[in-house]
């Protein structure tokens, strides 16, 4: 009879187990998570190297319809050892209920009211930490250069973003990170090609109040805060819009049918599209989902109604603002380098539709060579270390594996077993690990259970292993949620060694600690 079991930290179990295994052996010397020995059994341990190839993403499920996600990647991260992203984001818009220009007031025949747009321009708030000293935000989620601008256009967007798919409405749609979506007109920004550059000084705006004839009647200072309670600003990015553009699109239209529900502006305005393009500059991570609706990405209109009698006394001033949320459905797209990676010691892990790690353990000759040996599997651990002299600027604090059948046509992704049996401590691992030195070493994974469920014959070893860029979203929710859902906002990269010969103790390998009865 051949036993496999994996040892549980937890003592009584595993000695109400052994008891079981082992009928009455006795006099344990040693009960210690994952390694098991007495005098009955030898303990000891096997590397067994394994194939490891590169898998490029062709494209990634990036819409938020079936799923939540909170982060948007806007920008272009450029760097020579990965995969260039220009990443852009497409955004239906939130109109609020009642919008009016003049708020209902009816003035006599001899009045006349004019309206004057001050200023309209796409808010983006940043994602920010305090600095050491507690009085400034610092913006954090930026990759690369944040030295270079790159170049920022905003279209309206031809493309009705649907939660049902148009060719099986009884399905949920999905949009993929390589999508296109149609665009109506020219740019709608006031500067074509804006230069993009993150910057935390950008706290305040003034907004210069004008009547109809561009006389200067007042100004308003346009700060955000993360509460009521705090003094420190939040900075933020403003990019300029084309007036006369909104005043049509929006403001004249404000109590016409396109705006009378949300549903007949979603398919009158059907979003808008922020497009990044260039061959520098950064990567910033934007939070669509904030608890704070004023920290939400909007497009805000402001604009001032002056009054007039007989056409030249000014009799009041109205000013006014209309601010509409990025909500609803959106997508981020990726537009990838289409870069091919040579085959030699090292495979690229990089975020977004960028590329992950492929690994086969063993083939049907390793694993009959295994299940014959009668072992008892205490521990199985699968380590890649990092190529230290690629860039490690931006590597991923953690990565993730999960399984894929062989259906090369229409593969099917899952879960393995020690993602969901070891989720309350930690999981599979996969969290970077530093050396002595304090450089970025390393990064290992525990899936003794899935080894253990292959070498007892509880399953086939019917698929291979991906390795990615972990995102909070690939863990699983709970212990029956085992299908793999990929998605990525992480745009970090990392360079690992693979299991060629050349790289000696730092090759991929698999470690396989066992006990076995002793003759």
């Amino acid at each position: 009879m051949k036993n496999f079991f994996r040892k549980s930290v937890y003592i009584g179990i595993a000695i109400s187990l052994f008891t079981i295994i082992l009928s009455c052996e006795e006099e344990f010397t040693d009960v210690e998570s994952n390694v098991i020995t007495n005098t009955k059994f030898d303990t000891d341990a096997i590397s067994i190297d394994v194939i490891t190839e590169n898998s490029p993403l062709e494209r990634i499920q990036s819409d938020n319809i079936s799923r939540q996600i909170a982060q948007y990647l806007l920008g272009v991260y450029a760097n020579p050892d990965y995969e260039k992203i220009e990443a852009s984001i497409v955004s239906q818009i939130s109109i609020p209920t009642g919008l009016s220009v003049l708020d209902g007031v009816v003035y006599g025949a001899d009045t006349t009211v004019v309206t004057k747009i001050d200023t309209v321009f796409l808010k983006l708030p940043y994602q920010v930490t305090s600095n050491t000293d507690g009085n400034k935000f610092e913006i954090d989620s930026v990759f690369g250069d944040k030295s270079k601008p790159f170049h920022l256009n905003i279209y309206r967007s031809n493309t009705y973003i649907n939660v049902y798919n148009p060719a099986d409405p009884s399905k949920i749609n999905s949009f993929y990170s390589d999508d296109v979506f149609e665009k109506i007109g020219t740019e709608l920004n006031t500067e074509v090609n804006f230069p993009f550059i993150p910057n935390e000084n950008d706290t305040m705006f003034v907004v210069k109040r004008r009547l109809y004839d561009d006389t200067i009647v007042a100004s308003d200072t346009i700060k955000l805060f993360n509460s009521t309670a705090s003094t420190i600003p939040v900075p933020f990015a403003r990019i300029p819009l084309n007036e006369d553009a909104f005043k049509e699109l929006f403001l004249d239209k404000y109590e016409t049918g396109e705006f009378a529900s949300q549903d007949a502006f979603n398919d009158y305005f059907r979003g808008i599209i922020i497009e990044a393009t260039g061959d520098e500059g950064s990567l910033t991570s934007f939070n669509f989902n904030n608890n704070n609706s004023t920290l939400i990405p909007s497009l805000e209109v402001y604009y001032t109604n002056t009054v007039l009698k007989s056409g030249t006394v000014v009799l009041d001033t109205i000013s006014k603002n209309n601010s509409f949320p990025l909500s609803g459905f959106k997508v981020n797209t990726f537009k990838m380098e289409d870069k091919v990676y040579p085959v030699n010691n090292e495979i690229k892990i990089q975020g977004t539709a960028g590329s992950e790690g492929s690994i086969t353990l063993f083939d049907q000759v390793k694993i009959d060579e295994l299940k014959a040996n009668n072992w008892l599997i205490n521990d199985a651990t699968l380590t890649f270390y990092i190529n230290q002299s690629a860039d490690t600027s931006h590597v991923p604090d953690r990565l993730y594996l999960y399984k894929s059948d062989t259906n090369v046509l229409s593969p099917s992704f899952s879960q393995i077993k020690d993602a969901t049996s070891e989720g309350a401590f930690g999981g599979i691992g996969g969290f970077l690990s530093r050396d002595a030195s304090g450089k970025k070493e390393k990064y290992t994974f525990k899936i003794t259970d899935y080894i253990s469920d292959i070498l007892n014959g509880n399953i086939e070893y019917e698929s291979i292993l991906k390795l990615k860029v972990y995102n909070p979203s690939d863990a699983p929710t709970s212990g029956n949620d085992i299908v793999f859902r990929n998605s990525s906002w992480n745009p970090k990269a990392v360079t690992l060694f693979n299991n060629s010969a050349e790289n000696g103790v730092k090759k991929a390998a698999l470690v396989i600690s066992y006990s076995k009865k002793t003759e």
